[in-house]
């Protein structure tokens, strides 16, 4: 059995411990210095505060100052830490990597550069590493699965991304169970791009849910307006994927990962409000102020098409949904779906 080490116990990279204890491995939590809470929580209860039944028996819980020994002869880093926590994780983690144990990423992000250039985070991690001269690969996880479903042992699919086929397959082989099933690819971008993207456009269906909530009131449901803006978004993504070097197969990814998230979290619950009519800042405070990927990925990627159409690359016409969702939380303008811009093919 091998020793696997997450480091950040939010809730995605704690779920993950279900299946990898569930395997057998040995399993070490590390929390980030933000997460000092779960930590005691956990390891006085063997639950995290936010998940409705227990760990597994034999997870070991660290806080961030023991992470010398959360490392010590580990066969695999899972890296768990949100977006907001990328840079950290590259100045306190990355340097003290043992040789050659690979690191899977559970964050989703894309970051631009003054050009119009869009990269995902494996991507700037290994980077980092190779300036370092560390010899660890970066692999990430891509798909449809919320972590409180992953826990319950839902039937999940997901896809393991990154430039070395049979590392993957060595990590699928600890990870797989009989319900989390993994895909392997080496297309990174394609599959880092999509899981990034679902992100602004599923908070562009919920908001079409906030508009019929304002319209007819919550007692009725309306999926006529949710499903057309579905298909748009994934028009919309199919194009950025293309237009990024991704595959085809990578976009069906990330389409499953919008469906998942158009129906849970915290991206439909600010999308519900923006569409009943409050603005960001109103809707950010009736969430007492929670972050959100969703609203930074629609904002870096419309700035890069911007970048891009101004030199002549892209056309912004082709992106009216994306568009829409930057006026609404960049220039904190009030929901007004562009219906009839979709119709264009």
């Amino acid at each position: 059995m091998s020793i696997i080490t997450i480091i950040g116990s939010g809730m995605m990279g704690s779920a993950l411990a279900f299946p990898a204890r569930e395997n057998g491995h040995t399993v070490r939590l590390v929390g980030t210095p933000l997460d000092r809470d779960i930590i005691d929580t956990a390891s006085k209860s063997g639950q995290h505060p936010k998940f409705d039944r227990k760990f597994p028996d034999g997870v070991e819980y660290y806080q961030f100052e023991e992470v010398s020994s959360a490392l010590s002869e580990c066969d695999l880093v899972i890296g768990g830490v949100s977006s907001f926590g990328v840079e950290w994780f590259a100045q306190a983690v990355l340097p003290l990597l043992p040789p050659g144990v690979p690191v899977l990423s559970v964050t989703k992000g894309l970051l631009v550069d003054d050009t119009g250039n869009l990269s995902c985070y494996p991507h700037f991690w290994q980077q980092k590493l190779d300036m370092l001269g560390k010899d660890n690969e970066l692999c990430a996880i891509g798909g449809p699965c919320t972590s409180y479903e992953l826990v319950g042992h839902d039937q999940t699919l997901v896809a393991f991304c990154g430039r070395n086929i049979p590392l993957l397959e060595k990590i699928k082989s600890w990870m797989a169970t009989d319900y989390y099933h993994i895909m392997t690819t080496d297309d990174v971008i394609g599959v880092e791009s999509a899981v990034a993207l679902k992100n602004g456009y599923a908070l562009a269906v919920a908001l079409t849910i906030g508009e019929n909530f304002k319209r007819c009131g919550r007692e009725e449901l309306h999926f006529n307006s949710q499903a057309a803006v579905f298909l748009q978004s994934s028009r919309e993504m199919r194009k950025l994927i293309k237009l990024l070097g991704g595959s085809e197969e990578s976009f069906f990814v990330g389409v499953g990962d919008l469906y998942v998230t158009v129906y849970g979290g915290r991206t439909r619950k600010v999308g519900i409000l923006l569409g009943e009519g409050f603005d960001i800042d109103e809707a950010l405070a009736k969430l007492q102020g929670v972050t959100l990927e969703s609203l930074v990925v629609a904002g870096r990627v419309a700035k890069a098409l911007k970048l891009r159409a101004a030199r002549g690359e892209v056309d912004l016409c082709d992106y009216p949904l994306l568009m829409h969702v930057d006026e609404i939380v960049s220039n904190r303008q009030k929901v007004a779906i562009p219906w009839e811009k979709f119709t264009e093919f």
